[in-house]
């Protein structure tokens, strides 16, 4: 390019004619410039995969060709969908298709599609960068095991980069549908950067890929297989993983081979080209359950979820009458790796007339169903429906409350199933038995936390999530691994005079089951229930009542009067021990908000804290503390016991000094028990 620029100031300075020589100089550079390729480099995420698929991730190969099928199907879903919505688009012949050819002797795989294909800065965002913290959340699951680790790439929306697991080199040469019409070529051989050229409608790639033709667009993949990855230019390999992974995509993908040709002596007399559909072609989710196994279900959804497991349940449904549309809804086996983050993808796909319309909109199942996927298929919405339309049309609303209400069914059924189960003697159980308390314990474990927080958000349905969630308890049923009760468990096995469900909340469940008022009630014969989500003590308050039952947390002031006594008895001793209490009330002044005697503590537990019925829980500030808010400055109430010999130590003392330390340490000590935090832990 230096030469050539020296060249053309010689030219212009020997000639002195601007015109032409801006003219010529022009056409020159354009001509060495499509020998030059822009090369850029790659964000430095996408670098730390590249390095991880190439190196690591070798077990479980099969699938980028899944993902790079999954990625036309979506292109082609884009371009169907502006077709049918976009002005600029309704001028397009729709014919959709995906073609896969190979070079055997060249060790060449090549996946087309007609789609929407990509311009220049469509190449840079999709396949320079990583949006969103896909590629960092996937380190961050990275076990040893290299089958699963492989198996995650789809799912946190990288799978494009698969294909480097086979792949020394990609070639991708695309044309954005119903753009500027340039043909655009991506390179890279998976290391620190990639080329970006245009390429020439008259060249021979673009004739090879059929570019040549104004009018199409889509995009071809071209894998140059590495030496360990050759078996995958063959036909019956190709034609294998289509049937295994992408039968149910719902275009035609057509694999373009050569057959060879033979006499009746078994001579070859010569070869044919041949193109042959290899998949169904038709949306799963349209046919009759009658026609379906759950093998059909199980295949669909590991194309559809990126998920090398089968699901754990899935729910389908045809729904006609006044309105008509179809749903197919899975629960994964393990939670989606964003599902506690504020920027979690939506798993669920709106269709209208099998025309694919988002796969983006949140409003599609409430937030706390976030790790449900599947698909939601109306007859009844307009396919130009926009995403402002969406979020107020009746119609969805419709849709979205039967589908919510079919899920928290199905998911009641499920644990009704497993509790039922887990009744018969371990000895008797049926393989179904145990697959039900199985599947259930999964659930739990990766559900129970999203699910609690519908009985917050979700007002018209807390009753029916109210059945599902569940809880750790001190009764045997929800003591363990795997062992939860829930609230309908807990109320059959109350006593006969009691009046709430009593829990108790904080961060760690063995802290809390050591925690004495917890063992006080225990000892009087009550059951409570143990929540250590962080969230129990935002929802659990706001729930407020299990039908006719208040759910009362024991660590709160008020709770106590549930235990009976004698009150004369009780009034009596807290006179008696008045000036001890004041004298501690004195010593640790406004860092508790009151000090009183316990009728709860008893034997070798000296004190303990509650809160205030009307003020936040330690667990809430330090939540409010890790979103960035600044927390209220809590003062407990620490509760004394008078039975304890440390409380007649100071009882009869003047000497402040001891009565300070004795103060400060039943104050720390109580705090460390409940979980809190100790503002000076070095005098402590």
């Amino acid at each position: 390019f230096l030469e050539f620029y020296s060249f053309c100031y010689y030219f212009l300075i020997e000639y002195k004619n601007y015109s032409s020589t801006v003219q010529f100089c022009c056409a020159t550079a354009r001509k060495i410039g499509a020998t030059y390729m822009a090369k850029h480099e790659f964000q430095t995420e996408v670098n730390q995969l590249l390095k991880l698929i190439i190196h690591s991730l070798y077990s479980n190969k099969d699938i980028f060709l899944r993902e790079i099928v999954s990625n036309a199907s979506d292109a082609l879903d884009k371009l169907k969908y502006l077709t049918v919505s976009d002005d600029a688009f309704k001028s397009i012949k729709f014919e959709p298709r995906i073609d896969l050819s190979f070079d055997e002797k060249e060790s060449v795989l090549t996946v087309q599609d007609s789609g929407i294909g990509m311009n220049e800065e469509d190449l840079t965002n999709n396949l320079g960068t990583i949006a969103r913290s896909g590629t960092k959340a996937f380190m961050e699951k990275l076990s040893s095991e290299a089958a699963k680790d492989s198996a995650l790439i789809g799912q946190f929306g990288v799978g494009f980069y698969s294909a480097f697991m086979a792949a020394k080199k990609i070639d991708v040469y695309t044309r954005k549908a119903a753009g500027d019409g340039k043909i655009w070529h991506w390179s890279s051989d998976g290391t620190n950067s990639y080329d970006i050229e245009e390429v020439a409608a008259d060249s021979a790639v673009a004739k090879k890929y059929g570019f040549d033709k104004p009018e199409l667009s889509g995009s071809a993949i071209e894998m140059h297989l590495n030496d360990d990855s050759k078996e995958f230019a063959s036909r019956w390999k190709l034609e294998e993983l289509i049937k295994k992974y992408s039968d149910h995509i719902a275009f035609p993908i057509f694999l373009h081979y050569e057959q060879k040709k033979y006499d009746d002596k078994g001579a070859e007399t010569g070869s044919e080209n041949k193109i042959d559909q290899i998949n169904t072609a038709s949306a799963l989710w349209k046919k009759s359950k009658s026609e379906l196994k759950d093998k059909d279900y199980n295949e669909f959804y590991k194309t559809f979820g990126h998920d090398s497991q089968d699901p754990l349940h899935y729910v389908h449904t045809h729904a006609e009458g006044t309105l008509e549309y179809t749903t197919l809804f899975y629960v994964p086996q393990t939670a989606p790796f964003d599902m506690y983050q504020a920027d979690y993808k939506s798993g669920v796909k709106l269709y209208v007339k099998r025309v694919f319309i988002t796969d983006d909109d949140r409003e599609l199942l409430p937030s706390y169903l976030r790790f449900v996927r599947g698909i939601i298929d109306s007859e009844d919405l307009p396919l130009n429906v926009s995403r402002e339309i969406l979020q107020q049309n009746r119609i969805l609303d419709n849709i979205r409350s039967a589908s919510v209400k079919k899920l928290l069914s199905e998911f009641k059924k499920m644990g009704e199933t497993a509790d039922k189960a887990r009744k018969i003697a371990e000895a008797d159980r049926k393989d179904e038995d145990k697959a039900a308390i199985e599947k259930w314990n999964k659930f739990v474990k990766n559900f129970n936390r999203p699910m609690k927080e519908g009985l917050y958000s979700d007002y018209a349905n807390r009753e029916d999530i109210a059945e599902i969630v569940r809880f750790k308890s001190t009764d045997a049923s929800g003591t363990g691994d795997n062992n939860y009760t829930s609230f309908a468990d807990y109320v059959q096995r109350m006593k006969p005079e009691q009046k709430a469900i009593y829990y108790i909340s904080g961060s760690d469940e063995k802290n809390l089951r050591a925690n004495p008022l917890l063992k006080a009630y225990v000892n009087k014969g009550f059951e409570v229930l143990v929540m250590d989500d962080d969230i129990d003590d935002i929802v659990i308050p706001g729930f407020g009542k299990y039908k006719d039952f208040e759910l009362k947390a024991v660590n709160r002031s008020g709770s106590d009067d549930d235990l009976g006594g004698d009150k004369n008895e009780a009034k009596k001793k807290a006179e008696e021990f008045k000036p001890v209490v004041e004298k501690i009330k004195k010593a640790l002044g406004d860092k508790v908000k009151e000090v009183k005697l316990s009728k709860t503590l008893s034997g070798e537990n000296p004190s303990c804290i509650v809160v205030d019925e009307n003020d936040p829980s330690y667990q809430m500030i330090q939540m409010m503390k890790a979103m960035g808010q600044p927390g209220p400055e809590l003062k407990p109430i620490l509760e004394v016991n008078g039975d304890h010999p440390i409380l007649a130590k100071i009882k009869d003392s003047d000497d402040e000094a001891l009565i300070t330390d004795v103060s400060e340490v039943l104050f720390n000590q109580a705090l460390l028990i409940a979980g809190a935090e100790i503002k000076e832990p070095a005098e402590f």
